[in-house]
């Protein structure tokens, strides 16, 4: 009867010795380079550390110089500007109850005594009294029916996250419609009405809608309509928007 047998294997041991040099090498190889790049890098330095130092102590100072700045300069100026730009924004909301285009005239240059919104933005320059003497200026020009300069300054009036920013857009939308540069008007409705407000958004759908069907663009405005029946419903301008809607489809058949 034949048998197995079992084949007994030998271990190599110059097979292991010669993979335990090669990882060996590697080994020493990696060690190497590092060390290179760590000399590279020491020397660079070495060669360097003027101009770094340099540029770390400049970034430094001009940190520290703003530090000092907005401590002792600007800080007190913000305040100052806010102090000093009151009486023209009291005058602005009277002015705006009795639409008086004399008072408008105080609120953008002042009594003589008191400084109004045009000085401010002079005297205050890169404050948030001056940023905000814009949008009243803006305003005030758009109630004195001088729609270029209301467009120039409102223009100027950073919003940034505030409330005031529909107005600001639809208000330059306004001006370029009075001016009729209906397409640039038509450009700033639609920029306002993405705010989302419920108070602003379905007034300059509307306006968009309006001035969509002065273009021709039909489509556009009985999209506009639509928009505030159906997100807007409980606004003022969805009260008669069926008909808006009816004739915006009827221009465009």
């Amino acid at each position: 009867m034949a048998t197995y047998k079992k084949r007994s294997f030998k271990k190599n041991s110059s097979t292991y010795k010669q993979i335990g040099n090669d990882q060996g090498s590697s080994t020493a190889n990696v060690f190497n380079t590092l060390d290179q790049s760590s000399s590279t890098t020491q020397l660079f330095f070495e060669k360097n550390q003027i101009l770094i130092f340099s540029a770390v102590g400049t970034i430094a100072i001009l940190i520290l110089g703003y530090l000092f700045y907005s401590t002792n300069f600007l800080a007190p100026e913000q305040k100052e500007a806010k102090n000093k730009m009151y009486f023209a924004q009291k005058k602005f909301d009277e002015a705006v109850l009795s639409n008086n285009d004399s008072i408008f005239n105080v609120v953008l240059n002042g009594d003589g005594t008191n400084l109004g919104m045009l000085n401010i933005i002079d005297e205050y320059s890169g404050t948030d009294a001056s940023n905000l003497a814009y949008y009243y200026a803006g305003m005030s020009y758009f109630n004195k029916n001088d729609y270029e300069n209301s467009i120039k300054y409102l223009q100027e009036f950073d919003a940034k996250s505030s409330i005031l920013g529909p107005i600001q857009t639809g208000t330059i939308g306004d001006s370029f419609s009075n001016l009729n540069q209906f397409e640039d008007a038509y450009d700033y409705y639609i920029k306002a009405s993405n705010n989302k407000d419920i108070f602003t958004t379905p007034l300059y759908l509307f306006k968009a809608g309006q001035i969509a069907i002065n273009l021709g663009k039909f489509s556009d405005a009985e999209d506009f309509f639509k928009k505030i029946k159906i997100e807007y419903p409980n606004s003022n301008e969805a009260k008669n928007i069926d008909a808006f809607i009816s004739m915006s489809k009827a221009l465009n058949n």
